[in-house]
């Protein structure tokens, strides 16, 4: 077996690609979305919305017994919410692209049966015309 088909059958198998799927758009794709969410969607969602800025919304909750303020950051929450879904978005539809070239093309013949078989195949046609 030639060094490319190896890679090819190696290179093909469903866990292979998943995981190199995941690692592209983890290390590729994160600073992009952050950006994305960040400075392109959030701002003008914020402005909509009555001129907010989702990563400054958080809710005091007191102090707590040192007399540290304990404060929830849910805008920041949101925020990271976004780039998760579009970070799904992307693996959902490179996935799906890849399954799709995956599958055998329905048009084609099928592929021809062994040389062995048809030989068989043959010898049955005969013995029974006999």
């Amino acid at each position: 077996m030639g060094l490319a088909k190896e890679f090819k059958e190696f290179a093909m198998k469903g866990n292979v690609i998943d995981m190199a799927v995941g690692v592209i758009i983890g290390t590729a794709f994160g600073k992009i979305v952050t950006s994305l969410v960040e400075d392109v969607i959030m701002p003008p969602l914020g402005k909509v919305i009555g001129g907010v800025n989702f990563s400054d919304l958080s809710l005091n909750l007191g102090m707590d017994p040192a007399g540290k303020e304990v404060i929830l950051k849910y805008g920041n929450f949101l925020q990271i919410t976004f780039q998760f879904l579009i970070v799904a978005l992307v693996l959902f539809m490179v996935i799906r692209t890849l399954n799709k070239l995956k599958t055998p093309d329905p048009a084609a013949p099928p592929p021809a049966p062994p040389a062995q078989e048809v030989l068989l195949r043959e010898i049955r046609d005969l013995l029974a015309k006999k």
